[in-house]
């Protein structure tokens, strides 16, 4: 597993070949749109600045034009174009019969089951999820999914690469929507919105309670282990009072709905569920690079290690 394809130019297909490039491995990076190949060396080279680290990994970065000459002699492709299974379905049509026979197809949806993506294919079980988070080179967690016909091999293959390279794969066995780690998190955007949407409170209130509260605690203490923690006979008590008065929404919030049709979109239009000036949205997103450079570089001991 030394020779890696990435399909997609875009942000986190950037971000994915400098974390192999920077490990060493010689990364092939297609794109069917030119001006994301011409601008992948310097937009990876911008990310190694930020992290202060040389840029000499840009030379194991080679940009394709063509589709077989980035993918016909690697160990593994990784997908990373759109969220829309109709492209994600071309693109590895594509690839199969371009690439050997043992090379692992792995997809970075972030939602979208494995098994939708790879319907019709004869993949031979070497299809995988592979959901890496944003940005991947500052991100350890990457959900390794395995889909009904997910070869075991494949996915340990995937698992024993990753951890090479120093990130942190989970094994998803379960081929569900989400997968793990947004299905918790998006369970928690609709509670957020929800108590938004129902005049709880407001949106600014919202992200206070959770950054001053149970948010503080995440990083060293997980959901099952804050449950143990406090003692499962409390958990199903609390549960007892609050799981039926949570949100059950199959839908999203009308909230949502209607500042989409006003056009307000977020911190891109300068307004969503709050308002944010240029500079506001700018100092957010500086703010949320630094602490995750910080607790990069002194990560905290988890008990899973």
């Amino acid at each position: 597993m030394k020779k890696i394809a990435v399909i997609g130019a875009g942000f986190m297909g950037a971000g994915i070949a400098q974390v192999f490039a920077s490990k060493g491995l010689v990364t092939k990076v297609y794109d069917p749109i030119t001006s994301s190949l011409e601008t992948l060396h310097e937009r990876i080279a911008k990310n190694l600045d930020l992290l202060k680290t040389p840029r000499d990994c840009l030379k194991n970065i080679i940009a394709c034009e063509v589709l077989n000459d980035a993918v016909k002699d690697v160990d593994i492709v990784f997908e990373a174009a759109p969220e829309k299974l109709s492209i994600k379905r071309t693109i590895f049509t594509e690839v199969l019969p371009l690439v050997r026979s043992h090379t692992i197809l792995a997809s970075n949806t972030s939602v979208i089951p494995i098994g939708d993506i790879g319907e019709g294919l004869d993949h031979g079980g070497r299809l995988v999820g592979t959901h890496w988070w944003n940005p991947p080179y500052l991100i350890p967690l990457v959900e390794v999914v395995q889909s009904e016909r997910s070869s075991i091999e494949a996915i340990e293959k995937t698992i024993s690469l990753l951890n090479d390279i120093g990130k942190k794969p989970i094994h998803v066995k379960k081929d569900v929507t989400g997968f793990v780690a947004n299905r918790m998190q998006h369970a928690l955007w609709r509670e957020a919105i929800a108590l938004v949407n129902e005049g709880v409170c407001d949106a600014q209130t919202v992200d206070i309670a959770v950054k001053n509260s149970f948010g503080m605690r995440l990083p060293v203490l997980g959901p099952i282990e804050n449950a143990d923690l406090v003692g499962l006979d409390l958990t199903q008590d609390i549960h007892n009072v609050v799981l039926a008065d949570l949100n059950k929404d199959i839908v999203p919030a009308q909230i949502l709905a209607d500042k989409i049709s006003q056009g307000e979109l977020g911190m891109k239009t300068q307004k969503g569920l709050r308002e944010w000036t240029p500079e506001e949205a700018e100092s957010l997103q500086k703010n949320l690079i630094q602490y995750l450079l910080q607790v990069t570089e002194t990560p905290f001991k988890h008990s899973d290690n």
